[in-house]
Formats: structure tokens, sequence, C-alpha cells
């Protein structure tokens, strides 16, 4: 997503934390869905994501995802693939690159993702 006029501004992530990125446009048009519907769920998803986007505690609204979801590829890193439940529908999934400190948001909608219906 292209940063200009109008557009929100992202604090860079200080000491300790992640930084968190669109992996593409679709997943920043997402985002906005997302945000839109469940502000606050989306905020904390947020948070989350930034200070602790592998927690040692798994729980069913944020966890790793499993089988041929569980990695994912971003920038030619493989990294683990996670998802944090905002709504009953609407989740975000994100690859955690621990090379970059980065964690790249590669789904973020109001729906559930259909990859996921097998």
């Amino acid at each position: 997503m292209t940063v200009g006029r109008g557009g929100r501004v992202a604090p860079p992530a200080p000491e300790g934390q992640w930084e968190v990125r669109f992996a593409d446009a679709a997943s920043a048009k997402g985002w906005e869905s997302l945000a839109q519907q469940a502000r606050e769920n989306t905020y904390r998803a947020w948070i989350a994501i930034r200070t602790d986007p592998k927690p040692p505690v798994q729980t069913p609204r944020h966890h790793s995802l499993k089988g041929n979801l569980a990695h994912g590829t971003h920038r030619g890193q493989t990294c683990e693939q996670w998802q944090i439940e905002v709504t009953g529908s609407g989740r975000i999934w994100y690859l955690v690159d621990t090379v970059r400190d980065t964690c790249w948001i590669t789904y973020a909608g109001t729906g559930h993702p259909g990859a996921t219906d097998r």
C-alpha cells in the first residue's frame, strides 16, 4: 500500500517490538474493511502482532496455522504463518519474518478465509 496524502500514519516499531506491514494490496484493503467493522478488535490484534506475534501459549483466537498453511514465503524468506480471529469470521493472517523483525500481513478480512475450508 502506497503512503500518500490522507493516508494513515503508522509509527515505527520501538525497540523490542515488531514492524507490521502488508504483504500485498489485497491485505491492506481487507485490513481497512476489518477496521471499519471491528475497530477496537483490529487495534488489539495489531498490538498483539506488534508486541508478541508468536505467543508461547496459543489460544483458539491467536494461533499458528497448520498443514500447508503453517508457512509462507515473502521476499524469499520462509516464515511461520499465524492467525488472529478478530471477529466471529474476521481474520488476520501474518508471516513472522525473524530475519527482518517484521510481521507481514498476508490476509485480513471480514469473511472467513476460504483456504481453511477443506
